[in-house]
């Protein structure tokens, strides 16, 4: 996984309701249990750190998927899924959202009690990473949003966001400890967003000869200009489009949901039954669990896991919501008792469906398939912020050609 990076998103309203962040937290304990058995603890928080895995995940547990609200949905999700669980799990989340973020200090001490790590060492690396990204990097988002999350082997990661309210955008910042070497050397790997112009840098190499330590950073004016690297920059207009998809792999995961599909590979019998839609689900969960970075280009993909509140691409289907947590859930809980079955047939969705790619030729439907998810959106119990979905006519699907 890439270690670090950042992401620029567009500023949206509205709070995250009830029923859908009940769900949040529902899906994101057995996803990350998952992560962390399969993978280990720092397999997870280098996930983290990854902003194109982020905003997958984001949008698979039902978030608008280029919103700002992702940040925030997704580590409340897991400070209140994990945190219960963190003996167990060895991954603590702290921080949170302006007066709350203050805490992260006290908190990581309370970690090192619990664990035996250095709780002075660890808030002081939140600190700094704070500075860094606040201060260090004058790119002209100022910072409200600060999480660190740390293993009880004292690998961490941290996710932190700054708002340009001139502009109604704001920008991710993803860290992770193992490539930091020097706060104040380049700690990440990439500083890359929208070009800005000449902006700030006093953590390049080229400024170390006027940096004495970071708390006096502004006793320079060392000039770097930043280069525009690839990053995760997504669009301003709400509704998911084609262009934002990529059509092939959506096509891979479409055909393998189908019962029939299921029935012609031996390892995923154990999954029959679960009906297409929920199947639809679980595949793209399942590659947020086992996927490469190379697999979450397109986040946008992941939002047809379980649509968005505001009912882009289409109305939460909260009855596929619980059954996805359901299986998800009883698969963990069997590979716990070692009993792996289910847990490697999940597993096996993502690599069957990548190989499935190879057979696909992707047509011109797009609009027909989101016309499809919106028409039987009320089988599902699709609901967004306004209420659940109503029955319509509905439309004869033909997405891809096998």
């Amino acid at each position: 996984m890439n270690p670090s990076g950042k992401a620029d998103l567009v500023l949206m309203g509205g709070s995250i309701p009830p029923w859908l962040f009940e769900r949040m937290v529902k899906l994101a304990l057995p996803v990350v249990e998952s992560i962390v058995a399969e993978y280990g603890q720092n397999g997870f928080l280098s996930r983290l750190s990854d902003p194109f895995w982020f905003q997958s995940f984001g949008a698979v547990i039902g978030m608008d998927w280029n919103s700002s609200g992702v940040t925030t949905a997704v580590m409340s999700a897991l400070k209140t899924s994990l945190n219960p669980h963190s003996n167990a799990l060895g991954i603590y989340v702290c921080g949170g959202k302006g007066k709350q973020s203050l805490q992260t200090p006290n908190e990581l001490m309370r970690v090192g009690n619990q664990t035996g790590l250095d709780g002075n060492y660890l808030a002081q690396c939140s600190k700094l990473s704070a500075k860094v990204d606040s201060t260090a990097i004058q790119d002209g988002f100022q910072i409200y949003m600060h999480h660190f999350i740390v293993s009880n082997k004292g690998e961490w990661s941290v996710i932190q966001q700054g708002m340009q309210t001139n502009t109604s955008k704001a920008r991710r910042y993803h860290w992770n400890s193992d490539s930091v070497k020097s706060f104040v050397e380049e700690p990440h790997t990439a500083i890359c967003g929208e070009n800005q112009g000449q902006i700030l840098n006093l953590v390049d190499k080229l400024a170390l000869p006027s940096q004495q330590a970071i708390l006096k950073l502004t006793h320079e004016n060392p000039e770097k200009i930043i280069k525009e690297l690839p990053h995760l920059l997504v669009p301003t207009y709400h509704q998911v489009k084609a262009k934002d998809v990529d059509l092939k792999r959506l096509g891979s995961i479409l055909w393998l949901a189908q019962e029939e599909s299921i029935q012609k590979f031996e390892d995923l019998l154990l999954l029959k039954g679960l009906g297409p839609r929920t199947l639809q689900s679980l595949a793209l969960v399942s590659e947020v669990i086992h996927g490469t970075p190379a697999r979450f280009i397109d986040p946008a993909r992941f939002s047809f896991a379980h649509g968005a509140k505001g009912g882009r691409p289409f109305a939460v289907p909260t009855k596929v919501y619980d059954e996805t947590i359901a299986a998800l859930t009883a698969s963990v809980e069997k590979a716990k008792l070692g009993q792996l079955e289910k847990a490697q047939a999940i597993k096996k969705l993502t690599k069957i469906a990548q190989e499935t790619e190879q057979h696909f030729t992707p047509t011109d439907n797009f609009e027909t398939l989101l016309k499809k998810e919106k028409e039987e959106s009320w089988k599902y119990g699709g609901r967004t912020v306004k209420g659940f979905s109503e029955p319509s006519k509905p439309t004869q699907l033909n997405l891809f050609d096998e």
